[in-house]
């Protein structure tokens, strides 16, 4: 199980930066990395919102997974 933790942190970490670079509040989303503008600002609904959760989900499994690779 060990030899996976790796593979599976990796997968996570890239993820984890999609979601990241998906969401857009504040910068824009890709928008903002690609040059596009113009955002706003009011609640998160639907598919931000599971963004959202799935992000804080993904980071906290980030961290389980790299604590238990460092006992293990």
């Amino acid at each position: 199980m060990t030899q996976y933790l790796p593979i599976i942190q990796s997968i996570i970490a890239v993820l984890l930066i999609v979601l990241i670079l998906l969401q857009q509040r504040g910068a824009g989303g890709l928008g903002g990395a690609f040059g596009g503008g113009g955002g706003f600002y009011g609640t998160m609904r639907g598919v931000q919102k599971k963004i959202f959760y799935a992000t804080i989900i993904l980071g906290t499994l980030f961290i389980f997974i790299a604590i238990s690779h460092l006992i293990f």
